[in-house]
């Protein structure tokens, strides 16, 4: 009969990638030569469409990298791990993967490069005689507290030498793994030479589940700066990025909550969507948000004079025009009403030492 197997038709393959956020690999602008799968149907081809983290060991010369822009807030920064496992779409770290031989889109929260020796980098470059104790951050690229963390415990090891020199410190994630840290923090805390920022995005949950899926959520973040705080770190919170139609909307409710958690400082961005990303969000926009994609897309456009992203410094970070000025106000207003910046604090350079020398003064 006719419709008789309707219930029995095949449903369409759900070929979404879960637990990832950029769908496909964009190609490498480095690379002339590639290898694709031209015949998926192949009987005799085994096909496997997990996406599985690799962890590979690498071996770099230098841990400690000099930051050349002017608009990031940080001299030097320094990341155990290349690429990240938290898969946030929006990442400017993941073009910064290429230089790798890699791609920007799931080779970068999928392939991890993990960098043993960076504690022993990190030793060498304080013992040169000239360096001045100028504050470091952790980390300035990918998060420090990804999941890699729990495995191989590089940071921990770099806090630990930090800590024997008294350098000073400046860390960011968005991972409720840097609680097993508390112990060395507090320590650091209490010299003066560690401050902390937690990352907050959005407190809807379906928003940050594939947005950066591979995350806590905003909740266990809050309470990450609530213990901290209370063990007497500077706990600040970054709201980044702000995205037109998405989550700029958040921004007073983040503040305010993450402010009665004992943060005392913020920062914020803007999306802006440069490299490989242009290709990776938009894709992962229509397929997550196709109600409202095209407005979002249009908005961050309208923030960036026509386009999606501006490289001019201290531009890009913030973007231009109504909506990002409405943004900038926000910001502005709601850090005077909830106490936000208020002290004038810095890490403590004079605390610096190398093994075997006394306490110096800069």
């Amino acid at each position: 009969m006719k419709g008789e197997n309707k219930d029995q038709e095949q449903k369409p393959v759900d070929t979404y990638k879960h637990g990832r956020g950029a769908q496909f690999n964009t190609k490498n602008k480095f690379i002339t030569q590639e290898t694709t799968r031209e015949h998926i149907e192949g009987i005799d081809e085994w096909i496997d469409d997990e996406v599985k983290t690799q962890y590979l060991e690498v071996f770099p010369k230098t841990i400690v990298n000099k930051v050349e822009s002017a608009d990031v807030g940080m001299m030097y920064s320094m990341n155990p791990y290349q690429g990240c496992e938290h898969g946030c779409i929006y990442c400017y770290a993941r073009n910064s993967f290429e230089y790798w031989g890699y791609s920007a889109g799931l080779d970068f929260e999928s392939k991890i490069l993990i960098k043993k020796n960076a504690p022993e980098l990190l030793r060498k470059f304080l013992m040169h005689p000239k360096w001045d104790a100028t504050p470091i951050m952790l980390s300035g690229n990918t998060d420090c507290y990804q999941p890699a963390e729990q495995k191989f415990r590089i940071t921990r090891k770099l806090l630990e030498v930090c800590n024997e020199f008294n350098q000073p410190v400046g860390i960011l994630t968005k991972n409720a793994w840097i609680i097993k840290d508390k112990d060395i923090l507090e320590q650091m805390a209490a010299k003066k030479i560690l401050s902390a920022m937690v990352s907050i995005t959005s407190f809807d949950d379906k928003v940050r589940r594939v947005m950066e899926p591979r995350t806590v959520t905003a909740k266990q973040r809050l309470k990450v700066i609530e213990e901290l705080s209370k063990a007497g770190v500077r706990m600040g919170i970054m709201m980044g990025p702000m995205i037109p139609g998405l989550n700029e909307h958040e921004m007073q409710r983040i503040m305010k909550a993450a402010r009665d958690a004992g943060a005392t400082f913020t920062a914020y961005t803007f999306i802006r969507l440069n490299g490989a990303i242009k290709d990776l969000f938009y894709d992962w926009l229509y397929k997550n948000f196709p109600d409202r994609a095209d407005k979002v897309w249009h908005l961050i456009e309208a923030s960036h004079d026509g386009k999606v992203n501006d490289s001019r410094w201290g531009i890009r970070m913030r973007g231009e025009g109504n909506i990002a000025q409405l943004v900038a106000q926000q910001y502005k207003k709601y850090g005077k009403l909830y106490g936000m910046n208020a002290e004038e604090w810095s890490l403590d350079r004079s605390k610096f030492r190398r093994p075997g020398e006394q306490g110096r003064l800069f």
